[in-house]
């Protein structure tokens, strides 16, 4: 299968079984999404079949969605608006055409049934619920919504219709942490099978039972969850590895033999042997390494003052709204602290992040910066932070004037940043391009006081580890949002729990502000609830 000239796959084979539970793993730009198309029909490979049974009802969870007119929460998570209207229509379509014994018609009719049922408004809302819903967000209109509601009451619809097999792009990128193991544990009792494209390395871990890795244009099959992928993968390398090098002693040995021996007349027959075993050999190639976290360290910032930033009796609401975020907020950040804050969507962790940054004005209050303290922030929104009019290369400079120009592209080739992409206008960057883009910035130019909000969306797991290296060296103070529970656990030294206006701080990591809040328990009262 080849896209834009680049072969993305070359004689790769593999198969999905009821039951399954496989992550599919690789590079970005490997061809992981180009499979699913290939899957759903969407794309025709080049050469080989895509074979699915008769009988199998896909269902797609794709990275992106929109409402559609004035369809509601609940709409879309029932798909009585839109979808059941659209699936009868084919149907009569198909029936018209006499083409009643057809794969399509077969899974046309399978999802018809699905959302017909008389139950399917109350599967709706359990689904909902455990997605994070309120019951007074279900009657809302979803356009009023943010893409990451949404995409949320779409992955209800995909539940809901109970598919045979599932497909899920990047399932994690919008939920907050119980939302987030509701799903988990959800999808590791889900019946049907599944295949899962995700950055978020404890997700796979919880879910999965078996790794797919797309490398050197092949599928390569490994049983287990992700960390023991890793393990086997490196294994199987060290294997290939001694069995190359082992192959060339051998060549090299015969070789030898023949170049020494070749014009002696009594020893001649044999040389020529050695050279045809050589010709015999079915040849070795050198395995690719696995591909490692590039290593980064973030230079040691200028020290700050103990308390790196304080807010005094903050009052803050958004213009556009009556509603406050935050009533009497007090809160003290120490210099050296790794904290993360979680919550619901919509809490108000963004908000509280924008606010000690400095970036939004509140009503009422004190916002108080430290001694020496130098803000570095790391938007949920990207392209706020980069100057649309410059090139990659030029937004480094700006950001360290004193840096050479080959210094600088030195980092960004780290940052896989190569060539012409260094000329490249950042306003027509990706979101993982623009991701680290910023992550070179704080590079060149290291702030003492860190605040991310994402910090790991539209990055490929290798990044995310580098990322998560780097950070753990880091000798600042760092705030950060994330759903990533594994970034979590590995950074995070205290928690600050921020809902209805409330922040809660828990001076421990993850897995202490789960023990104290029983949060696990709750997700997985939400999965059994009516």
């Amino acid at each position: 299968m080849a896209l834009g000239g680049r072969v993305l796959f070359e004689d790769a084979s593999f198969s999905l079984n009821a039951g399954d539970r496989v992550a599919l793993v690789g590079p970005n730009g490997a061809g992981k999404t180009t499979l699913f198309s290939l899957i759903l029909g969407q794309k025709e490979p080049d050469a080989g079949t895509v074979e699915r049974d008769i009988w199998t009802m896909v269902g797609h969870l794709p990275q992106e969605a929109e409402a559609h007119g004035e369809e509601t929460i609940l709409d879309v998570a029932t798909g009585r608006v839109n979808e059941l209207p659209q699936l009868e229509k084919r149907l009569h379509e198909l029936e018209g055409e006499g083409d009643v014994a057809g794969a399509e018609y077969m899974e046309t009719h399978a999802k018809y049934d699905a959302l017909n049922d008389p139950q399917v408004e109350t599967k709706a809302k359990k689904m909902l619920r455990g997605l994070g819903y309120r019951e007074s967000d279900l009657d809302r209109k979803a356009r009023e919504m943010s893409g990451g509601w949404i995409m949320r009451a779409r992955l209800a619809r995909l539940l809901v219709m109970e598919p045979d097999l599932l497909l899920l792009d990047e399932p994690t990128n919008h939920l907050d942490l119980l939302s987030l193991l509701w799903l988990q544990n959800y999808l590791k009792n889900y019946s049907g099978a599944l295949l899962l494209i995700s950055h978020d390395r404890q997700f796979m871990d919880e879910v999965v039972t078996k790794v797919h890795e797309i490398s050197e244009r092949k599928l390569i099959d490994y049983t287990g969850n992700y960390t023991d992928y890793l393990r086997q993968r490196e294994e199987r390398y060290e294997q290939q590895l001694a069995a190359y090098k082992n192959q060339q002693k051998e060549i090299a040995d015969l070789q030898a033999f023949a170049d020494r021996f070749r014009s002696i007349p009594s020893k001649a027959s044999q040389a020529q042997s050695k050279l045809k075993q050589i010709e015999r050999l079915e040849l070795i190639e050198k395995p690719m390494a696995p591909r490692k976290p590039f290593r980064f360290q973030i230079p040691t910032p200028p020290r700050s003052g103990q308390r790196a930033v304080s807010l005094v009796n903050i009052h803050m609401a958004y213009p556009q709204t009556t509603t406050k975020v935050y009533s009497g907020l007090d809160l003290t950040i120490e210099r050296g602290e790794r904290t993360v804050l979680v919550g619901p969507n919509g809490a108000g962790k963004s908000t509280l992040l924008k606010i000690l940054a400095g970036v939004v004005e509140f009503q009422q209050g004190e916002r108080d910066l430290g001694h020496n303290a130098k803000i570095g922030y790391f938007s949920q929104h990207r392209a706020a932070t980069l100057d649309p009019e410059k090139n990659v290369l030029e937004e480094v400079l700006a950001s360290a004037p004193e840096m050479r120009e080959d210094e600088a592209r030195g980092v960004l080739g780290s940052f896989m940043f190569r060539k012409d992409d260094i000329f490249k206008l950042t306003k027509v960057l990706s979101g993982g391009e623009k991701s680290r883009l910023n992550l070179v910035k704080f590079l060149v130019d290291p702030p003492n006081l860190l605040l991310m909000d994402e910090p790991t969306t539209h990055l490929d797991i290798h990044t995310v580890e580098s990322l998560t290296l780097a950070l753990e060296r880091y000798e600042g103070t760092l705030v950060f949002i994330s759903h990533d529970v594994h970034f979590i656990r590995r950074l995070a030294t205290k928690v600050l729990h921020v809902n209805a206006g409330q922040v809660v701080p828990y001076a421990g990591g993850y897995e202490y502000f789960l023990e104290k809040t029983g949060m696990a328990d709750d997700a997985r009262a939400a999965l059994t609830a009516g």
